[in-house]
């Protein structure tokens, strides 16, 4: 986590009540978590929301750029909005826990949470499975949908034709008593 002490957010000086802090991300964040990357040129602000309260760190991590992308038709590069946000409950514990989703406990003698995981996990949900440039036309969709492999289904009556293999049968009556 020392790499990443840059995207700690200090907590024990501060009052109870709502607090802003902004955090510019670009690729020398992404290096610092040492996985590849489906984005190039990221080009995103994170505003971290912090509302403290007496027992419990309430976090709220939005994040709005834009990421360059590869379309998966075309092989062209295009940029791609980023614009997501996800809402944690901090709270003190005994030691650091993560296990429910919603809710992390950290050690209560913590004085500051790192949100660089919770950053980089908002930006990665932003990016879309199936990464299709803008600049795709219609007719392109078309043709592609036209060409791709379809299900055939065969028709029931076709199915009754084929005489069935005594073979098979005496199978799945077994099957069907089981």
């Amino acid at each position: 986590m020392d790499k990443l002490r840059n995207y700690d957010v200090s907590f024990s000086g501060l009052k109870n009540g709502k607090h802003v802090f902004k955090f510019e991300i670009d690729n020398t964040f992404f290096q610092l978590f040492d996985t590849e990357q489906e984005f190039t040129n990221p080009k995103i602000v994170a505003d971290v929301f912090l509302e403290k309260h007496t027992t419990f760190l309430e976090f709220e991590i939005k994040v709005d750029g834009t990421v360059e992308l590869i379309c998966d038709l075309t092989n062209d590069e295009f940029e791609h909005p980023i614009e997501n946000e996800i809402g944690i409950l901090v709270h003190f514990g005994e030691e650091y826990d993560d296990s429910n989703e919603d809710v992390i406990t950290i050690p209560a003698s913590d004085h500051a949470f790192n949100v660089a995981q919770l950053i980089y996990e908002n930006v990665q949900l932003s990016i879309p499975m199936k990464k299709i440039s803008p600049n795709v036309s219609d007719e392109d969709l078309e043709i592609l949908n036209r060409f791709s492999p379809k299900d055939i289904e065969e028709p029931a009556e076709e199915e009754e034709k084929h005489e069935s293999d005594p073979r098979w049968e005496a199978l799945r009556k077994l099957k069907d008593n089981n």
